[in-house]
């Protein structure tokens, strides 16, 4: 099987950098996914994209070594089930709120008898291998969304599950629940900063990777040096956007005709 890259830098107690797709286009994807990222997550939460857009979007990725993950619309079986059969290497399950939930994200992932996931055959056998079924459950990685308050009071029990391999603070939604503002780059409420501090340290004593999602290059250099190991540097809307807005206001020519 495809050997899994984000799980081999986790391994080696690297830090796994990766980008967000929002745009829900395969020539986007294939163009981010030659850049150099480790991996790239299609967002299937935030946005639009459907899922036979997604498989299309895995097949670009695959012209590359960048690794196919996807942020699913929920912690639901059928979702996780068609993702991984699309090709998907990583899970990003949301709102992962408790040991059950925590559970239930881990089963869907894995075939039996680790797991309830079901033997389809699809195109992820062309994508990892004709032995992905035997070594699938060690290479995919399942990463939990923590970005609820009643994650944060039940962090130990959620990161203690078994085959949980990293897992991904969402600030906006946090801050939301603990009733703050939602702010753009780093919350510095000391609430805030109190409930992060507390997840890391719950990820340090379970050996699970912190992940989180930052727009600047310099914050994944302090987020590494930190001791994050799964860092979404920006999104394709955010570079597009911003590449553009900085090319368009270094035009100094008066743009009135005459």
């Amino acid at each position: 099987m495809r050997p899994n890259i984000v799980k081999q830098l986790w391994k080696e107690n690297k830090a796994a950098v990766g980008s967000w797709l929002n745009l829900g286009n395969p020539l986007a994807a294939e163009l981010m996914g030659h850049l150099g990222f480790d991996w790239i997550a299609v967002d299937a939460e935030h946005s639009s994209v459907d899922m036979e857009t997604v498989k299309d979007i895995f097949v670009s990725l695959s012209t590359t070594n960048t690794v196919p993950m996807i942020r699913l619309a929920w912690n639901d079986p059928v979702l996780i089930k068609r993702a991984l059969d699309a090709g998907a290497y990583g899970v990003i399950i949301p709102m992962v709120n408790s040991r059950e939930e925590a559970i239930a994200a881990v089963k869907a992932c894995k075939y039996p008898p680790l797991g309830t996931r079901s033997m389809g055959f699809g195109r992820a056998d062309l994508y990892a291998g004709k032995d992905y079924k035997a070594h699938a459950n060690e290479e995919i990685a399942v990463i939990v969304q923590i970005e609820h308050i009643d994650a944060v009071n039940n962090i130990d029990e959620i990161l203690s599950v078994e085959g949980i391999d990293a897992f991904f603070i969402g600030p906006g939604d946090l801050a939301a629940s603990m009733g703050l503002p939602v702010v753009l780059g780093e919350n510095k409420d000391p609430q805030f900063q109190e409930a992060v501090k507390k997840i890391i340290a719950s990820g340090k004593r379970h050996n699970v990777p912190a992940g989180m999602h930052v727009a600047k290059a310099e914050e994944v250099n302090q987020k590494i040096q930190e001791g994050f190991k799964f860092l979404a540097l920006g999104t394709d809307t955010f570079f597009l956007t911003m590449a553009a807005r900085t090319a368009l206001g270094q035009v100094t020519a008066d743009r009135q005709a005459g």
